[in-house]
């Protein structure tokens, strides 16, 4: 099988080396890397520049400056780097971000995973970034892979129409719930992690800022309110305690107040709500019996959930 990545980066120049050395360290090669400038206002087209020669399968694309970064800048980079390479042949499309880093053979290994089942369509790995594993500290569980190292079977992201031009974010979950809902099997497999080198959601914001947007995300990619009260009620348990809880439900409340345009269909709305309520039965259900048991923990209720 062979595969391409994608990955459109915007003032990435702390980062984007990093990424650079794991990708040309990989056992098992892409046929391709399109690497797009989106309007980088600092060394990041510079970087990826002094590679090239060394690595004619690295490219590098260059789109206009931006007055403000937008997730809208990242579909159509992505989608645009895709139509570069309409003329090849390959069988899986990976979205890497400019900030990630990961093992020699991490490439190899998810590639074995498509190889090995025809059904799969969506493939990654959990990841990790400063004091936290997103194995153990989030409740998305093994059926979803995480934007920063997306790995689509081609046919798959034809299927779903490619990343949608969301201006406020989640297009990486977008393409993720769609391949779900459309029957394709996702798989976020554990043996294995990236790292992520930069906590999410944080490129031009604060910490907080960052979870006050995720809780408006949350609102306009159709979260149920239930599952939004226990995800803040888990969030105040983290750093930081309580204040990032709260920024989380005033974002969305703040949201659903200002009643914010949803980027996905009805039908997604419904499909994610019932995969809500569905693990927040079991997570309550694993709860449940931490009384019953002294050696349970909540890493066996994210487990259950998943």
């Amino acid at each position: 099988m062979k595969y391409v990545l994608l990955t459109s980066a915007r003032n990435e120049a702390n980062f984007i080396e990093g990424t650079i050395r794991s990708v040309v360290n990989q056992s098992f090669l892409p046929e391709r890397w399109v690497i797009v400038d989106d309007g980088s206002s600092d060394r990041t087209a510079e970087i990826v520049e002094s590679y090239l020669e060394a690595y004619p399968w690295i490219e590098l694309l260059r789109r206009p400056n931006r007055p403000d970064r937008s997730f809208t800048g990242k579909a159509l980079a992505v989608n645009a780097a895709l139509g570069h390479l309409a003329s090849l042949q390959f069988d899986v499309v990976g979205n890497l971000d400019a900030d990630v880093s990961f093992e020699a053979d991490y490439m190899a290994f998810v590639m074995g995973k498509f190889a090995a089942d025809p059904e799969l369509g969506v493939a990654g790995t959990p990841f990790t970034e400063a004091g936290y594993d997103s194995k153990n500290d989030s409740f998305e569980g093994e059926n979803y892979v995480a934007g920063p190292c997306q790995l689509f079977r081609y046919s798959c992201f034809q299927d779903i129409g490619g990343y949608v031009q969301s201006r406020s974010g989640g297009v990486d979950w977008i393409a993720v719930m769609q391949a779900r809902m459309r029957g394709w099997k996702v798989r976020s497999f554990p043996e294995k992690r990236f790292h992520h080198h930069r906590p999410m959601g944080t490129a031009e914001k604060g910490k907080l800022a960052a979870l006050f947007a995720y809780g408006q995300k949350d609102y306009y990619l159709g979260g149920s309110p239930i599952w939004q009260l226990f995800r803040v009620a888990y969030r105040i348990t983290k750093k930081p305690y309580l204040t990032g809880g709260l920024a989380l439900l005033f974002g969305y409340g703040w949201a659903a107040l200002r009643r914010m345009k949803r980027p996905v269909s009805a039908e997604l709305v419904r499909f994610h709500r019932r995969d809500q309520m569905r693990k927040l039965k079991l997570v309550l259900l694993s709860l449940s019996r931490l009384k019953k048991a002294d050696n349970f923990s909540l890493d066996t209720a994210h487990r259950e959930a998943r």
